[in-house]
């Protein structure tokens, strides 16, 4: 059974094949006026990379799309049965865009603030450039979980296929706002909608901007649950992570924070220190400064106050 409901999901229902040609012909724009304006928005070898790490996520997103669809299509069937869920009405479609991406703040929000997903999610962070290639350097460990965070969606009664298709939608849209061409948009639009400005701050590692919009497609979780910042003109974004890797071979880029994890967990002294390693946020440490992203933004705040 499980095997049928895998084959009834067709790629071709996949926006993001679709999708495939503006990817390329966006990079290609970006690439000829950073050629033309000389901006330095591109490091090839760091490019190179980030495509490289693309299309490895791209293989191991197949699969796994293919097994969270048949595993969502068993749970909507066992819960709605015969009577279509929530259907496939206009209504529906405003609905999940809001619980899609409500999932998606609280999945990429704690990728940031526990410490095993973010060595599964820093992949994405470790260029030091900011361009429409950066978008595409996607994690490879991140795909073999990320489907369990919207399991709720198919129990409330959306459609198996159209949650496939909303995490499409979301994906493609995030690609836009890659980029540092694009300043900033209308201000109804900064205010409701995650924009290049906004994510631009997200790639930052300015103490200022750690850890801060996560937002999808809409900038308003940041807002209600605290984790918003705005990009300021004073403080121009300073890409990558706090402790840059410096390396363009895509193993070493995919796992280098579970190596460092792992040494960690082995040097921690108790089994609680251990289990703190793994699932307190990155920074955190049993014998040495704090350097969690709160805490580095609360000193800087004191040190401006004072």
């Amino acid at each position: 059974m499980f095997l049928q409901i895998f084959k009834n999901m067709e790629l071709t229902s996949d926006p993001v094949l679709y999708a495939i040609p503006f990817f390329i012909i966006a990079i290609a724009t970006e690439l000829y006026i950073n050629w033309k304006e000389k901006l330095n928005l591109y490091q090839t070898k760091e490019a190179v990379s980030s495509i490289g790490m693309g299309l490895g996520s791209l293989v191991i997103d197949l699969l796994m799309k293919g097994l969270a669809f048949g595993t969502y299509t068993l749970i909507f069937n066992s819960v709605h049965g015969n009577d279509g869920g929530l259907g496939w009405h206009w209504w529906v479609w405003i609905l999940i865009l809001f619980a899609d991406d409500f999932t998606f703040y609280w999945h990429h929000r704690l990728s940031h603030e526990i410490r095993v997903l973010w060595a599964a999610h820093v992949n994405h962070h470790s260029s030091q450039t900011m361009n429409l290639a950066t978008a595409l350097r996607q994690s490879w460990a991140e795909q073999l979980y990320k489907f369990f965070w919207w399991f709720w969606l198919p129990v409330v009664g959306f459609p198996p296929l159209m949650i496939m298709m909303m995490m499409s939608f979301s994906l493609i849209y995030q690609y836009w706002v890659h980029t540092e061409l694009i300043k900033k948009m209308p201000k109804w639009f900064e205010f409701l909608f995650n924009t290049p400005s906004h994510h631009r701050v997200h790639h930052a590692s300015n103490i200022r901007y750690l850890d801060q919009n996560h937002a999808g497609i809409l900038i308003i979780w940041d807002r209600l649950f605290g984790t918003f910042a705005e990009e300021k003109d004073e403080e121009k974004p300073v890409y990558g992570i706090t402790k840059n890797i410096n390396t363009y071979n895509l193993f070493k880029i995919a796992s280098h924070e579970f190596v460092d994890l792992g040494k960690d967990v082995r040097r921690a002294p108790t089994f609680k220190d251990k289990l703190k390693y793994i699932f307190y946020p990155p920074g955190w440490s049993h014998d040495g400064p704090d350097l969690r992203a709160r805490t580095l933004r609360k000193q800087l705040e004191i040190q401006n106050k004072s």
